[in-house]
């Protein structure tokens, strides 16, 4: 999966937290979503000369589901379940581990979330 292919399936599935992400697709997501900010904030910053950051919110607003569903999404991949995504919580440990399994290859053939994305 391309960059374009992950941006149209995060906004054309952002609300379904059921089925599996592969690992292009959620790291292309992360990467637009990771530029988009950038972009937003230099924007932000010429347009109300200051750092209001009002155009960052509705941005961050914009992209919270589609974000939230790709994160879900790619726990299923690695056969977890989405409620793994508030080991968050947990400081610094629940980051590294999120972080783990986002790299981790999914699972191979179906499994309870799902057929294997990549097949």
């Amino acid at each position: 999966m391309d960059m374009g292919q992950a941006i149209s399936s995060g906004f054309k599935r952002y609300v379904d937290f059921e089925g599996r992400s592969a690992r292009s697709e959620y790291w292309w997501w992360t990467l637009f979503v990771f530029i988009a900010n950038i972009f937003v904030g230099i924007l932000d910053t010429a347009i109300f000369q200051s750092e209001s950051g009002i155009l960052g919110i509705i941005v961050s607003l914009a992209f919270l589901l589609p974000g939230l569903a790709v994160s879900i999404r790619r726990l299923h991949d690695v056969d977890r379940s989405g409620w793994w995504l508030l080991i968050i919580l947990v400081p610094i440990l629940g980051a590294i581990l999120l972080l783990v399994w986002y790299c981790t290859k999914g699972t191979e053939g179906p499994n309870r979330f799902g057929t294997d994305p990549l097949a």
